[in-house]
């Protein structure tokens, strides 16, 4: 296919960016040098300099400026592919990611930001943090990197991981395997519970890395409650590809005895203070942005509360004061026609990462599938508990129990300028599940309500809903009206993956073609992750 070269208000800067940086693995020895001189004595007083790495890791997992950096890590692929957003602006001609023509030079920022970002920085500071013997800090890092490469593996398949900062004698770095990197994941959050556990056993253990978290405060206890509630998302990610090792670290997750997330307070939402959201940038300033059609379908045919959280009104007087989405992968003729429907509501400073109700939707999955759930009697109960608390994160608790109660639809889409993008009564891509629990349902008709809900209520973390959508099908999507994937991806299904950073193709060709192997595919969008089975 002739390549496209696009022209738009980031790609100056994402060009210079690439050709300056050069690849990703040519710079692995620079990378893996501490960047930030925590010699010893800087690590005497308050820890000051541990801050400035620690708040490019959180910041970094997903990224809050420059914001077009942003739009190219995630906006323009997991926003949209998970059913949540869609731009209203025809980049490239209206031949790009969004109709799964990928571009390259966009999507290597999703390898180049995870490395640059937190990867690095981590193992800076996990290197000093050993030589020092500093187990607390070690642990907080190594949670970190695992937060934010399980996403990169969830788009790529194969990463550099366990092999990071180790370049061969061939000049190569070498790839693990999905499997192997989620191997690698779970040990990791071993040891950093271990090393963590004895400061969250002491209540008078120093807080020192108050001052640079920007979560939880530096609190011990809440960041065990995480890795047990990241080590449940992992577990579930792999149920299809090792169900036994699944069981074993959910059940492992969930009878810690720090427990897990389960109310608000221990949501895992990372605030910047100072930053807002990207997203709020690239839908109001810049107008890049706006509501998915399949999002608009299920939150304004179940009447729900979150509606106006999440997003405002249309103006275009065709639709003015509804909430209008566009659909995935349409015929965009020019950036301003659907440019007037919802846009974000304002999201201030932070994102939520991973939160209570995210983990109830877990146990409810893990409850479905007959594990041990401590303290919960049926899988209703966390479903249930899964809508509550995040009806609470949002500020609607108060309307539980009418919504828990709805029998109510995802209702129809129409769009107002192209009937050939409408999705009505009757299709196979229309859902028919309620909120209301169906106790008498299919053990798969129970898993759509659980993954329905709980794709509403990870609303903005699209990565994660798109990882999830990928592993289960649900909830059920609208796919692409133009398909640009050259027959890559069939007519009416999704993309599966990201093509490999196009700087690992250029500088470790050899790594490269080793992680191909370890795909078990071709290097193109239509092949399935290792935990994405049928």
């Amino acid at each position: 296919m002739k390549r496209k070269y696009i022209f738009s208000r980031f790609f100056c800067a994402a060009l210079f960016f690439c050709v300056m940086a050069g690849g990703c693995t040519k710079r692995f020895e620079s990378i893996n040098t501490d960047p930030y001189g925590l010699d010893e004595n800087s690590l005497k007083g308050d820890f000051a300099l541990y801050g400035a790495p620690f708040n490019q890791m959180q910041l970094g997992v997903h990224l809050f400026a420059p914001e077009w950096q942003y739009q190219l890590q995630q906006n323009l692929n997991a926003d949209i592919y998970s059913g949540y957003l869609m731009t209203p602006t025809p980049f490239a001609n209206n031949v790009n990611n969004s109709n799964y023509f990928m571009v390259d030079g966009w999507n290597n920022f999703i390898w180049t930001i995870a490395y640059d970002n937190v990867m690095s920085p981590a193992q800076a500071v996990i290197d000093r943090a050993k030589k020092e013997k500093y187990a607390n800090f070690e642990a907080w890092a190594m949670v970190l990197k695992v937060l934010a490469m399980h996403r990169v593996s969830d788009i790529f398949g194969p990463v550099v991981y366990t092999n990071f900062g180790k370049i061969n004698a061939d000049g190569s770095v070498t790839y693990d395997s999905q499997q192997e990197a989620y191997t690698a994941f779970f040990k990791d959050l071993d040891d950093a519970q271990a090393k963590l556990k004895a400061y969250a056993d002491d209540a008078d253990a120093a807080q020192i890395f108050k001052n640079f978290d920007l979560s939880y405060g530096g609190s011990y206890t809440k960041w065990m409650k995480l890795i047990n509630s990241l080590r449940l998302r992992l577990a579930i990610r792999i149920v299809k590809a090792d169900a036994a090792k699944a069981k074993t670290e959910a059940e492992k997750a969930l009878s810690n005895s720090y427990g897990v997330i389960e109310s608000s307070e221990n949501d895992f939402i990372i605030n910047s203070k100072t930053l807002n959201n990207p997203l709020s940038v690239i839908s109001d300033s810049w107008g890049d942005i706006r509501m998915g059609a399949p999002i608009e379908s299920y939150l304004t045919g179940y009447s729900d509360p979150r509606l106006s959280k999440y997003f405002v009104a249309a103006t275009d007087p065709a639709v003015a004061g509804q909430y209008k989405g566009i659909r995935n992968g349409i015929d965009l003729p020019n950036n301003q026609l659907y440019r007037k429907f919802s846009t974000l509501a304002p999201l201030g400073t932070k994102m939520p990462m991973l939160t209570s109700g995210e983990v109830w939707f877990l146990k409810a999955e893990a409850k479905l599938r007959g594990w041990a759930v401590p303290g919960v009697a049926t899988v209703q109960e966390a479903y249930e508990k899964g809508i509550q608390q995040s009806l609470a994160q949002w500020g609607v608790e108060s309307q539980f129990d009418t919504y828990k109660n709805s029998t109510a639809q995802p209702a129809q889409y129409v769009d107002p300028f192209n009937a050939a993008n409408s999705v009505l009564t009757g299709s196979p891509y229309l859902s028919t599940v309620s909120p209301k629990w169906n106790d008498a349902g299919s053990t798969e008709q129970k898993l759509e309500q659980i993954i329905t809900q709980k794709w509403i209520a990870l609303f903005p973390e699209s990565q994660e809903a798109w990882s999830e959508f990928r592993r289960t099908g649900y909830p059920k999507l609208f796919p692409v009206v133009v398909n640009n994937s050259g027959g890559v991806i069939p007519a009416g299904q999704f993309i599966k993956r990201i093509n490999f950073a196009i700087s690992e193709k250029e500088t470790n060709q050899i790594g490269y073609q080793g992680a191909v192997q370890k795909l078990g595919g071709t290097d193109n969008i239509g092949t399935r992750l290792w935990w994405d089975k049928p």
